[in-house]
């Protein structure tokens, strides 16, 4: 597979992702904190994430971890998200494993994608991501974020 096929499946994916997490944010309320997180991620069929970054709540910064686990994908990249957390009433409530429905592509500087997490607790995070490298992932992935 050549990079301009990944890259033309990748954007073919990424097109069809945001009416569907724009119309989730709609539903959600208004964001009760925001998150920036950057991870190495490497793929080849099953994905792998470590990283870390911060959450911002409640007018205080808290440092965090970021690991995960996934299916699809193949490539390695660096992955740079910010984006707002909604559901969270109590700081202890963001630490915990969270379900990601994600879809994007990396090619070279030029890769974005959209990252949807949600945790058993009723937090849910809405990334806009940035990836370097050359990867290509869809999948349902598993992530466990804790405070360092």
């Amino acid at each position: 597979m050549t990079v301009n096929s990944l890259a033309r499946i990748g954007a073919v994916a990424l097109m069809l992702l945001p009416p569907a997490a724009i119309a989730q944010q709609r539903t959600l309320g208004p964001p009760s904190g925001s998150v920036r997180i950057e991870a190495l991620s490497i793929a080849f069929l099953g994905q792998g994430q470590l990283g870390g970054g911060t959450l911002s709540f409640r007018g205080r910064n808290y440092p965090i971890s970021v690991g995960g686990l996934g299916v699809g994908g193949i490539g390695a990249s660096k992955l740079t998200a910010t984006g707002r957390v909604y559901g969270l009433r109590q700081r202890e409530d963001f630490a915990g494993t969270y379900v990601q429905l994600s879809e994007g592509w990396a090619v070279g500087r030029a890769g974005r994608g959209r990252l949807v997490l949600k945790n058993n607790k009723g937090v849910t995070i809405s990334l806009d991501a940035r990836r370097q490298g050359l990867q290509l992932a869809s999948g349902v992935d598993g992530m466990v974020i804790g405070f360092k």
